[in-house]
């Protein structure tokens, strides 16, 4: 990956990136993978954010059971330790599903670009 300066961004910076983007999500709102890549200035680098998402870990600052895809499935739900943990967390914020595995997207969709000011993600695109 490479910013548009031509210098290299090394996965770790990007994933560091994601988790910041992901930290401000607020309780009771969901957010895409394809979302968050294209607020940081790589739309097609969805998979990565996942990949990014697969590896928070313990971190509880970063709320990764906020991260859903586009159509709002819980695609990442085998990574919280058990496959129910990810649904339980957005159903105690006050998400609403439309089946076991599918968040209203529409109705609780949070979109970086629309909620966070220019100035933090121009912070953060230029590193």
């Amino acid at each position: 990956m490479k910013k548009k300066t031509g210098r290299a961004v090394s996965q770790a910076d990007f994933f560091e990136k994601v988790y910041r983007v992901v930290a401000e999500i607020p309780p009771g709102r969901v957010c895409s993978y394809g979302l968050i890549a294209e607020f940081l200035g790589a739309k097609s680098s969805a998979r990565l954010v996942g990949y990014a998402m697969n590896g928070v870990g313990d971190r509880d600052e970063i709320p990764a059971h906020r991260v859903v895809n586009r159509a709002g499935l819980l695609t990442g739900k085998f990574h919280f330790g058990h496959p129910d943990t990810m649904k339980n967390r957005l159903v105690a914020e006050g998400v609403g599903f439309l089946n076991d595995d599918q968040v209203d997207f529409r109705k609780y969709v949070w979109d970086p670009m629309a909620e966070l000011p220019s100035a933090f993600r121009m912070q953060l695109v230029r590193g």
